[in-house]
């Protein structure tokens, strides 16, 4: 597994946790919006961790942090993702793992052994939009139903997640979302924000005032809606 990068967050990042967050390099898609170029288009740059140097980072912590998140790029792209949670969870750590959906097999897997707490996918648009959104014209959105599959019926909490973009998403899209996954427990809308370290170029976010009247729309759909990024 290709670690580039660990950093202590907030709980924002796992609900009610205090936890580190350990970003995996690469990925499969090519969002434009995506702000973690240097993991993905960029990895030569990006600097590289151990798994020793991780763990051992979070046994200086055990009884400070409360929980992992594994992130990315795509975690479940590695292989290894399993033994590397069985040691964390070994050191008492809960786990949350955030995926783009593209690799339900593996995402299986880490369900039936237990090795999850929390996931949080990212649902890039409505179904028949997602090659536009995701830089992949041919790309095949049957593993990211199936993901979404295996979550539901799973009993592990979880949420799924849009960074809307201006340039991607419309009113219509969100609805769209919103019948595909309706019944889920949590639906949060993120906000596009330029980081300077983005996949593509001319991606915009929305104002205040339209994510809002967007997460209104999607009230029907889900138990829980938010917008993060306002």
């Amino acid at each position: 597994m290709r670690i580039c990068g660990l950093q202590k967050l907030a709980m924002v990042d796992f609900p009610g946790k205090l936890a580190a967050t350990v970003f995996t390099g690469g990925c499969n898609l090519r969002c434009p919006f995506c702000h973690n170029a240097p993991l993905v288009t960029h990895l030569e740059e990006a600097e590289h961790f151990s798994e020793e140097e991780v763990l051992d980072f979070l046994r200086r912590r055990q009884g400070l942090l409360d929980g992992v998140v594994l992130s990315g790029g795509e975690p479940l792209l590695h292989d290894g993702v399993g033994a590397f949670l069985r040691k964390v969870r070994d050191l008492g750590f809960a786990v949350k793992l955030d995926t783009n959906g593209c690799f339900p097999d593996a995402l299986a897997s880490l369900l039936e052994e237990g090795l999850l707490d929390y996931v949080a996918m990212d649902i890039k648009n409505q179904p028949e939009k997602y090659p536009l959104t995701v830089g992949v014209s041919d790309f095949d959105i049957a593993p990211v139903r199936e993901s979404v599959h295996l979550l539901a019926r799973s009993g592990v909490d979880y949420e799924f997640r849009t960074t809307a973009v201006r340039e991607f998403h419309t009113a219509e899209d969100f609805l769209a979302i919103g019948r595909w996954l309706e019944g889920a427990p949590r639906y949060f809308i993120q906000n596009f924000v330029d980081s300077g370290n983005l996949v593509g170029t001319g991606c915009h976010g929305f104002s205040p005032q339209e994510l809002q009247a967007f997460a209104a729309l999607l009230q029907p759909f889900f138990s829980t809606v938010d917008v993060r990024g306002i």
